[in-house]
């Protein structure tokens, strides 16, 4: 395990909570015996803490209720100690008004969670959106030796003979509802079966997309990003990560070793060839923030333009993440781009990144595309700058229609969410498919939490004249299911005098990908009239988390984290206990 000694029982973090003869182990232990357990059960063995997102309201974590019992045995297989603690699941469905508000709540409880117990290592149960990058930033402040188990994608599902991707579809049959070409009998039938299990979205969307950049990080066991939740090889790998969170307790191996600088670029390489959500960037740039690598914008453009997008996947590509296990999985995958990855890199199984790519094959080359027949030769993502977001924005041309890459068209402008929703289609106001959407206010501090309402809905009358993808910019995130020509994580926000707040309707904006600019062409002397009559909205929040997160969060181009969370070279002591 990276060529170190093991430690001794006395050297455990625990030990000093359970193995000396004074007052406050007598009470640890007493209050481990209180609990059903003997002196033999826990004396000189490693605490596994196994950081538990479930709850009734994230489905896509269903499973894991009989998950934790599959880690908790693996880890008494190897002479550890297991111990469930519940920590908050971030539903992406019911939180409102977006679960990335939330994301520092939980990368905030989850470090303190590893800090505060007698915990050696960490087995971390993440499967929906944000748990993975919350998990892993708390991992990395507490820098206490710990493991990612995925959720794993739902299962493959059809519907009047066509296959299914969630999230991916929900947008794609509600603007045929929309075009009048659903019926609402048919919307309702749908809801039966867009999502068919336990598990996280089936597309390359943003759960799929950060537990495979967790397991390129070497946070997880070879292969675990892949497997699908309800596969029986789910549960066998549940095991097997509790048995390797003991060694990685008895060796001390901890999240910064593990994600250093070229574990982020290969993290970023391996985003660009899966196709992966937008999403990634900002969660990368957070967790970078808890280190002391710095990742900017500039190294995503950088390595999207020598990438191929290799994952023929929703909402990119065809098919769905069960194709993608049965045609090889992420580590053929990896294979293909090896001489583009740190191979030297480790893992938690204290192997390397090639060691545990291994002679992995493709086995469907339609899904997994060899380099010879890449989805795109580069440019899974792209990262703009310009007048209009001097702190740059993100689009995805690989899942955009290409003819929308080069465009210049007139503004419509929408103040917020409620405005967008209230005006957009109706007709008075004119827009045709040449038009550029325009949603201010849905950014970090705007919204709050930068939703995903970067998709932006077209017009009912455009969409029944059979238009599907117009140009649209905002300073909200959008779902990695997500789709079209959007343009995201607009920087700075409008809601703090961005000049996204200066566009007005009519002016003219112009898209140019290839050039990497956003342009709005009004003059200089205007925008600064402009700038001049901006007032800056009241706060929303006077109290409480609201408050907290106001005052703290900082732009989508520094990652949205708390400020004072950032790594500052200094380490925390642990808990003096007395």
């Amino acid at each position: 395990m990276l060529s170190r000694t093991r430690l001794t029982a006395q050297q455990l973090r625990s030990h000093r909570y359970l193995g000396p003869d004074d007052l406050r182990s007598f009470g640890h232990r007493s209050r481990q015996k209180q609990a059903g357990f003997t002196t033999e059960d826990f004396s000189g063995k490693p605490v596994i803490g196994i950081l538990n997102t479930w709850n009734d309201l994230i489905s896509c974590h269903a499973h894991f209720r009989q998950r934790v019992e599959e880690i908790k045995r693996g880890v008494w297989q190897a002479g550890g100690f297991p111990v469930e603690i519940p920590v908050m699941g971030l539903s992406e469905t019911f939180m409102k008004p977006t679960s990335m508000y939330y994301r520092n709540f939980l990368a905030m409880e989850a470090e303190e969670v590893l800090r505060t117990y007698p915990i050696d290592a960490a087995v971390l149960m993440s499967g929906c959106d944000k748990t993975t990058p919350a998990l892993l930033m708390g991992a990395l402040s507490a820098d206490v030796p710990s493991i990612v188990m995925p959720g794993g994608p739902m299962n493959r599902t059809s519907w009047h003979g066509e296959q299914l991707a969630s999230g991916t579809d929900v947008w794609r049959f509600w603007a045929e509802r929309g075009a009048g070409r659903m019926s609402c009998e048919a919307w309702c039938e749908l809801e039966d079966h867009i999502a068919a299990s336990p598990g996280h979205c089936m597309t390359m969307g943003t759960a799929s997309t950060m537990t495979a950049l967790a397991e390129v990080m070497g946070m997880t066991l070879a292969g675990a990003s892949s497997v699908p939740a309800t596969h029986s090889g789910h549960a066998r790998m549940a095991a097997q990560t509790g048995r390797q969170a003991v060694e990685l307790a008895w060796y001390n191996v901890k999240p910064t070793e593990l994600m250093n600088r070229d574990s982020f670029d290969n993290a970023i390489t391996t985003l660009m060839a899966i196709g992966g959500s937008t999403n990634a960037i900002v969660h990368l740039m957070a967790m970078a923030g808890r280190t002391a690598v710095t990742v900017t914008l500039e190294d995503f453009d950088r390595i999207s333009q020598k990438t191929p997008v290799l994952a023929n996947l929703r909402p990119t590509g065809k098919y769905v993440m069960g194709d993608f296990f049965d045609a090889g999985g992420l580590n053929a995958l990896l294979a293909q781009i090896s001489d583009l990855l740190h191979l030297d890199a480790m893992t938690v199984e204290g192997k390397s990144l090639k060691e545990a790519i291994g002679e992995a094959e493709i086995w469907n080359d339609d899904v997994i595309r060899r380099r010879n027949n890449a989805i795109c030769t580069t440019g899974s993502l792209a990262v703009l700058r310009g007048n209009l977001a001097p702190d740059g924005c993100v689009i995805k041309p690989a899942a955009a229609e290409a003819h929308l890459l080069q465009h210049r068209g007139p503004a419509a402008v929408f103040k917020d969410y409620p405005d967008l929703k209230a005006r957009i289609d109706d007709p008075a106001l004119g827009l045709t498919k040449d038009h550029v959407i325009v949603l201010q206010n849905a950014g970090p501090l705007g919204a709050p939490g930068i939703p995903e309402w970067g998709m932006l809905p077209i017009p009912k009358y455009l969409l029944q004249e059979g238009v599907r993808d117009m140009v649209r910019i905002s300073d909200a995130r959008m779902s990695g299911t997500s789709y079209g020509a959007c343009v995201l994580h607009v920087s700075p926000e409008s809601y703090i005098g961005g000049p996204l707040a200066l566009v007005q309707d009519g002016d003219i904006v112009c898209l140019d990908v290839a050039g990497r600019k956003l342009q709005l062409e009004v003059s200089e002397e205007e925008l600064n009239s402009r700038r001049a009559k901006w007032v800056s909205p009241d706060p929303k929040f006077s109290r409480g988390y609201g408050k907290l997160y106001f005052d703290e969060t900082t732009q989508a181009h520094e990652g949205c984290d708390f400020r004072f969370l950032h790594a500052d070279g200094s380490q925390d002591a642990p808990p003096s206990i007395y």
